[in-house]
């Protein structure tokens, strides 16, 4: 790999604008050389938007024309698939937005055909990375309120999801895909690895086909429990759209991030408060910046790692874990009991 990574991107869509920005803030490392979509017409308004030298309509002959040392895949995911093992097949490492793809199998599939290439894969589950959470993790990693015993972790809103992405509307299996993949991935990573699931969904919003609220409650390897609720269809005001509302308890004391991105630690009695706000970026604006913030710091790692050769925190095997966690919810949710969480 040179100096500076070539990459291609593709997928010129909903979210991609984040990507090309975030990539143009990492130029010193990465030169985005190529970009794609199945509309070239869209594929070449985002080159020219950005500055990318070339622009394809077919991703094969991308990687057949172009010498890459990674490619970012903002698809959707059905496509995830045929792109990654196409990436594979050239040798070329993919990172890949989430949710991995619609079945196990086929994120098995993946992660295997990584694998056998000897290239990296990392799925783009940027919640993680989002700088309140940074925050957030650092301050159990130091042991500020002990050992934990019990966490919730909320993500509800009645934001009109279906206006951007109006596929979601048909998507038998939603929620928990959508948004579900990001929250149950934050309460591993912020309480441990999981035991056992319940979960109970809801179709609340007359017309669609899949679910549009969870309610999951997770056993943790470590003796914590924790409850993780998601919802399209909350009517709050003021709605708390994108936040994420954390509320974790340790042996020690307890720590509460509430909306506005206010942080209440207490610890051995004694509480501080903490604003978790973060200057806005010359591209990014509220109530999105908690979001969009998230894809540079998620970009800037997968550069690091793939500078320093070591897996990413999200590689395509941790987040088997993850969507273990949405298999079962499933699961447990049609059964209406407790199932254990295999990866």
């Amino acid at each position: 790999m040179s100096l500076r990574f070539r990459a291609g991107l593709i997928g010129c869509g909903f979210y991609s604008r984040n990507h090309l920005h975030a990539w143009r803030d990492l130029a010193a490392d990465v030169e985005l050389v190529a970009v794609c979509d199945r509309d070239e017409h869209r594929a070449k308004a985002a080159a020219v938007a950005f500055d990318v030298p070339r622009w394809y309509g077919d991703a094969a002959r991308m990687f057949a024309t172009e010498s890459l040392d990674f490619v970012d895949i903002v698809t959707t995911m059905p496509s995830h698939k045929s792109l990654v093992l196409l990436a594979a097949s050239h040798k070329v490492p993919a990172i890949v937005q989430k949710p991995f793809a619609p079945t196990w199998q086929e994120c098995l599939d993946m992660v295997d055909a990584c694998g056998d290439a000897g290239v990296p894969l990392m799925v783009h589950e940027n919640f993680r990375f989002q700088s309140p959470i940074r925050a957030v993790r650092r301050i159990l990693e130091e042991g500020t309120i002990g050992e934990l015993t019990w966490g919730r972790i909320t993500w509800r809103t009645g934001y009109d999801i279906y206006a951007g992405q109006p596929y979601l509307a048909s998507e038998e299996r939603f929620i928990l895909l959508d948004i579900g993949v990001h929250v149950l991935d934050l309460a591993r990573v912020l309480l441990g690895e999981v035991d056992r699931v319940f979960c109970e969904t809801q179709s609340v919003r007359p017309g669609i086909a899949g679910e549009d609220a969870a309610t999951i409650m997770l056993r943790h390897v470590n003796g914590a429990v924790s409850v993780v609720d998601c919802s399209y269809a909350a009517r709050r005001d003021p709605d708390p759209f994108p936040e994420v509302l954390l509320e974790i308890e340790g042996r020690r004391g307890s720590l509460i991030l509430s909306p506005g991105l206010e942080l209440r630690v207490t610890s051995d009695g004694t509480t501080t408060v903490h604003s978790l706000r973060t200057p806005l970026l010359p591209w990014t604006s509220e109530p999105w910046h908690v979001s969009q913030e998230s894809v540079l710091h998620t970009q800037r790692h997968w550069v690091e790692c793939l500078r320093s050769g070591r897996e990413p925190e999200t590689s395509g095997r941790d987040n088997l874990k993850t969507y273990a966690l949405v298999e079962a919810a499933y699961e447990s949710a049609k059964a209406h009991r407790a199932v254990r969480a295999n990866a």
